[in-house]
């Protein structure tokens, strides 16, 4: 199975920036879609950004310009590139992705998160 885990959280002032990393590891075929999420205090996690297995991307509206999203095949790792950070910002990021089995099965896996803060 697949092991999704986070790096790159942590304190910043706003304005400034961070890099989030995540890993993956285990046993699979292939490596699909990965993606960014988000969960704030007492909100519902959200869509951040979403990258393929052949690159293209997409972007939560409200953070189109600010965030992007990269990936290294060969590393086996997605990336999200966070500029101009605001406060509202602050969040547990979590990483996602879809993987394939050499059995043919296609799962969603979670990382456990990592914690950025953003202040004033």
């Amino acid at each position: 199975q697949v092991q999704l885990a986070e790096s790159g959280g942590g304190l910043v002032q706003a304005g400034g920036s961070l890099r989030l990393s995540c890993a993956a590891s285990g046993r699979f075929l292939s490596i699909n879609n990965m993606a960014w999420y988000r969960q704030a205090p007492g909100k519902q996690r959200e869509l951040v950004a979403i990258i393929t297995s052949g690159g293209s991307t997409n972007y939560a509206d409200s953070l189109k310009g600010r965030f992007t999203i990269s990936r290294d095949n060969a590393k086996r790792q997605v990336y999200l590139q966070m500029n101009s950070l605001k406060p509202e910002d602050t969040a547990v990021y979590y990483c996602n992705a879809y993987a394939t089995s050499y059995r043919g099965d296609y799962s969603s896996y979670w990382g456990q998160g990592t914690q950025v803060t953003v202040s004033s």
